[in-house]
């Protein structure tokens, strides 16, 4: 009975629609109102399905979709009283509903702000790490390299052609064909645009004054893709295409990711070892920058368009039976769902790090 209402639950929340741009000091109702109205009526289906058990709820960001989704069918199968259920609708719209208690968790790559912790009490904890890429499709799929100068100013519109000088000068050798770029970005509200613009706005003045770090930002030029999946689809179905998406979704669709120049003057391709090399540079010895931006982190091995991704959390709740079966989630998350997480591609956090989170989990009442 519970297998089959879980999975009507996931149909319906599947067929709801993200505003386009969701403001964070809005009216919730007017923003998420047939959302919250029919998760909390799917919640309720859920609980009578199970009525001593728990269904926590996460929504956030589609770059740790499949992640949630491996981690919701390992965990539920070995724990009767306790399931897990994750909504990928935007990393914004997923601090807008666990600041209102309409979800357990919210999850995503974006910071919180000061005034999301003070309204929502909230923290975030990292979860994994994430490399951010430049992917592309090109006749031959050479092995290309970018500098953050030259991916934001064709993000600026000021490079339009797979044959610039500038790109040329990057890749000696490889045979630039002359075709238009097809640049492909995500909507706002996303996660992966906060890290891909703080990555640009570091590397190019230009694109700082212009567009700026932002999780919604104005795109002069391009088109949308609305979810990691969709992007990695445009990109391998479109000639001349160029996007960026987490790793795990180019690897998994075997598009062409390239590596990418770093602080300390090396092109680095995105690899576990690299963006682990990120979060030691950042992190080690303290181990308690846990809301650290990676980016630009120092060291030669460093990939340069890391982040954590985090889960954002109530520091304190009412419902203690809630908060109860949250914290034994999370013990497994960062214990047997760290290497789910290494078998699903992503980068585990080093061992430090986990010890401090779970401190932070443990306090949690």
């Amino acid at each position: 009975m519970r297998s089959v209402v879980f999975r009507s639950a996931a149909r319906c929340i599947a067929r709801l629609r993200r505003p386009s741009r969701p403001r964070r000091n809005g009216t919730l109702l007017e923003k998420f109102g047939l959302f919250i109205f029919l998760l909390a009526g799917l919640s309720a289906v859920l609980f009578a399905a199970e009525p001593q058990g728990v269904v926590l709820v996460g929504a956030g960001s589609s770059v740790p979709l499949p992640l949630y989704r491996k981690w919701a069918e390992q965990y539920n199968q070995s724990n009767g009283n306790v399931q897990l259920k994750y909504v990928a609708m935007g990393n914004a719209e997923g601090i807008v509903q666990i600041t209102h208690g309409v979800s357990d968790f919210g999850a995503g790559e974006v910071p919180l702000s000061t005034e999301d912790r003070r309204t929502g009490s909230l923290t975030e904890l990292p979860v994994v790490m994430i490399g951010i890429v430049p992917i592309y499709n090109l006749p031959g799929n050479p092995q290309l390299r970018f500098s953050g100068e030259v991916l934001a100013d064709i993000y600026l519109g000021h490079i339009k052609n797979w044959s610039d000088p500038a790109i040329k000068r990057l890749n000696p050798g490889v045979n630039l064909p002359n075709l238009a770029i097809d640049v492909i970005y995500r909507p706002g509200g996303k996660g992966t645009n906060y890290v891909f613009t703080e990555f640009l706005s570091k590397a190019s003045p230009k694109f700082r004054d212009q567009i700026g770090r932002s999780a919604s930002p104005k795109w002069p030029v391009g088109q949308p893709a609305e979810r990691s999946s969709d992007m990695a689809d445009k990109v391998k179905s479109a000639p001349g295409a160029l996007g960026y998406v987490e790793l795990q979704y180019a690897d998994d669709n075997g598009i062409s990711h390239a590596s990418v120049l770093n602080p300390a003057g090396k092109f680095v391709k995105a690899s576990a070892e690299s963006i682990t090399a990120a979060c030691v540079a950042v992190e080690s010895p303290a181990w308690d920058k846990l809301s650290a931006s990676l980016v630009d982190a120092p060291g030669a091995d460093s990939y340069p368009i890391s982040s954590f991704t985090w889960l954002y959390v109530r520091s304190s709740t009412r419902d203690q039976r809630r908060t109860s079966a949250l914290v034994g989630l999370l013990n497994w998350a960062y214990s047997d769902g760290q290497s789910i997480a290494v078998q699903e591609g992503y980068s585990q956090l080093p061992k430090p790090l986990v010890v401090k989170v779970l401190s932070r989990v443990n306090s949690m009442h």
